[in-house]
């Protein structure tokens, strides 16, 4: 009996290990695709970024494209907008989001998904598609991206982006605790206090990710300001990919770098803000 324990014990602890062993493998094509698709193309823009292509085509060390940019101001001049630009259209997106997002996730007024599929919908239009409808309507508006490119551009901007500010709004406010919302209220609080003091600190991780979502995008994206703003208005997207399109790897690079750099520094600024979604207590209480 002894013995016929230990082996079934022993066949069990193997077949502990085999599955062990197999379900390692299905982080392979993960990390594949990593190599291929995020790590090599970044090694790639860094290794143009600090080269010149020399007169027998080689690539040789050189700060060319890093002299390029700082020293030309039209192109300093392109990302102190591009970053105005991305700041207002977030803050616009979150004045504009929040509430909305708010709304959503109240049960009492949000009895289902379809208003909330009808904020998604959008998006499975194709971005072009989209932007170009955009113009012709803001066109019989009578706004026109050649007199008011800001103007025009901003409200593309908006309309393309605003749902990337509610998904992440809504799905952390249908977690929020309401028994603290409730006590909060119990306490004394009034509408104001409870939302400043008890609403707002639980969502700030959702405001985060919005952010997020929608600043770099914003900075990167050259479709909308391109064709809203009837050429008028140049953001950092629309510079990085004249320079590649004209066949400028190193100062394209370069380019692609600081956008790789700007994005790793929000990242970081914004990382203590992020907490575990398992901590939040009462979750989907609302």
């Amino acid at each position: 009996m002894k013995s016929k324990t230990n082996a079934n014990t022993a066949r069990a602890s193997g077949m502990k290990r085999f599955f062990t062993f197999k379900r390692k493998y299905l982080a392979i094509p993960y990390f594949l695709f990593l190599v291929l698709f995020v790590l090599i193309p970044i090694l790639i823009i860094l290794v143009y970024a600090f080269t010149d292509t020399a007169a027998d085509g080689s690539l040789v060390f050189s700060f060319n494209a890093l002299v390029s940019f700082f020293t030309s101001p039209t192109k300093v001049n392109v990302l102190v907008v591009s970053l105005f630009m991305g700041l207002l259209n977030t803050i616009v997106c979150l004045l504009l989001g929040y509430p909305i997002a708010y709304l959503l996730a109240d049960k009492k007024v949000n009895t289902n998904y379809v208003l909330v599929m009808l904020f998604v919908m959008p998006m499975w239009i194709n971005f072009v598609l989209r932007t170009g409808a955009t113009r012709d309507v803001l066109s019989w508006m009578g706004i026109y991206g050649g007199q008011h490119p800001y103007i025009a551009t901003m409200i593309g901007l908006v309309y393309n982006y605003l749902p990337f500010t509610i998904l992440p709004l809504y799905t952390t406010m249908i977690k929020l605790d309401k028994s603290q919302i409730e006590a909060a209220k119990d306490l004394g609080c009034n509408k104001a206090q409870t939302f400043l003091l008890n609403i707002l600190p639980q969502s700030v991780p959702g405001l985060v990710s919005a952010a997020e979502m929608v600043f770099m995008p914003t900075m990167s994206s050259y479709v909308i300001s391109d064709t809203l703003s009837e050429g008028k208005l140049t953001l950092f997207g629309n510079i990085i990919y004249l320079n590649f399109s004209q066949s400028m790897w190193n100062e394209g690079s370069f380019m692609a770098m600081i956008m790789l750099v700007l994005i790793a520094i929000s990242m970081l600024l914004t990382r203590r803000f992020r907490v575990d979604k398992s901590q939040q207590r009462g979750a989907g209480l609302w």
